[in-house]
C-alpha cells in the first residue's frame, strides 16, 4: 500500500468524506477520537460505517479512541464490517497496545497503524514494534498529547521546528519504525495556510528517511505527496546505480559521475525505484 499522504477527516463530518478521498492522498484516515466531541461520537460512528459500505476510491484508515478506555470497543462494533483498510491506534504504548486492539479485533483484524509517541510511556516502548511488525502497515507519532501529558508549553520552537525533546522522540519513532520494517510517517503540519513551511518540512522528512506524512486539510496533500515522489533525476541516478552493480555482481564499490558508490547506496536505489513501481 502506497503511504505518501494520509488525510485526517473528522468522522462527524460525511459531508467532507468525498472531497477528502478525491484530493489525491493515498489514504484518508476518517477520526472517531481528538476531531469529535463526546457527545458526537454515536453519530461520527454512523457516518463512518455508513461511508465504509459504501464503494471506495482510495484506502480508508479509521482512528478509534484509546483501547484503555470504554469507547474503543463500541468505535470497532461499528467500523470492523465494513472492512477499513487500517485501524489508526491512539495512545499506543508499544506491542502490548498493539496486542490489546488485535484481541478486541479478533477474526476481523485489519492492519494497524499505531500512533507511537503520545504518552510518556509510549516513549520507552517504540524498539518493541517489531516484535508485532507482520501487525503494522506503519508508524507515525504526534507532538500534541505528549508535551501536555508532561506539562511543556509547547513542542515548538518560535520558528516552527521541535524543541530538542520532540526532535528525539520523532527520531526514535523513525528508527523504530525502520527497525519493524514498516512505513515511517511524519506527523502532521499544522500551520495550514504556510505553504512553503509545508514544504520545506515534508522535504525535511523525506531527507530523513521518513516514506510519507500525515494532513489536516486536502490543500497539503498536493505539496505531501510531491515531496515523497522520487524526482525524474532521481529515479535515473537510482537506475544507473543498480545497472552498474547488476553488470557485475561481484562488485563492492563502483565509481559514477566521479562518486564512490558502495552497498548502502544500491539499497537506497533499490528503494527509490520500489516506490516508483
Amino acid at each position: 500500500m502506497k503511504l505518501r499522504s494520509l488525510l485526517f477527516v473528522p468522522g462527524d463530518r460525511p459531508d467532507r468524506f468525498a472531497k477528502a478521498a478525491a484530493s489525491g492522498a493515498d489514504a484518508i484516515i476518517l477520526d472517531l477520537e481528538d476531531s469529535v466531541a463526546l457527545a458526537a461520537k454515536e453519530t461520527a460512528r454512523a457516518a463512518v460505517a455508513g461511508y465504509l459500505s459504501g464503494p471506495r476510491s482510495c484506502p480508508v484508515f479509521v482512528r478509534i479512541n484509546p483501547v484503555d478506555g470504554d469507547l474503543a470497543a463500541a468505535d470497532l462494533a461499528a467500523v470492523l464490517p465494513g472492512r477499513p483498510d487500517a485501524i489508526v491506534l491512539p495512545k499506543a504504548e508499544g506491542a502490548e497496545t498493539v496486542g490489546t486492539l488485535l484481541a478486541m479485533m479478533g477474526p476481523q483484524a485489519v492492519p494497524i497503524l499505531p500512533i507511537a509517541t503520545e504518552t510518556p510511556a509510549a516513549v520507552f516502548e517504540l524498539g518493541s514494534y517489531g516484535d508485532v511488525r507482520a501487525a503494522l502497515c506503519g508508524l507515525t507519532w504526534g507532538a500534541e498529547d505528549l508535551p501536555a501529558a508532561i506539562g511543556a508549553a509547547t513542542a515548538r520552537e518560535d520558528d516552527g521546528r521541535y524543541t530538542p525533546p520532540y526532535e528525539l522522540v520523532r527520531s526514535l519513532t523513525l528508527f523504530a519504525a525502520h527497525k519493524a520494517v514498516v512505513a515511517a510517517i511524519e506527523s502532521v503540519y499544522p500551520a495550514l495556510s504556510d505553504v512553503a513551511g509545508l514544504a520545506a518540512y515534508a522535504a525535511r522528512a523525506r531527507r530523513d528517511g521518513f516514506t510519507g506524512m500525515m494532513a489536516l486539510h486536502p490543500a497539503q496533500v498536493p505539496v505531501i505527496n510531491q515531496a515523497f515522489t522520487p524526482t525524474p533525476a532521481e529515479v535515473d541516478h537510482a537506475r544507473r546505480i543498480v545497472a552498474l552493480f547488476e553488470a557485475d555482481p561481484t562488485l563492492g564499490v563502483v565509481q559514477l559521475d566521479g562518486r564512490m558508490i558502495d552497498r548502502p547506496h544500491l539499497e537506497q536505489a533499490r528503494a527509490i525505484l520500489a516506490r516508483v513501481d
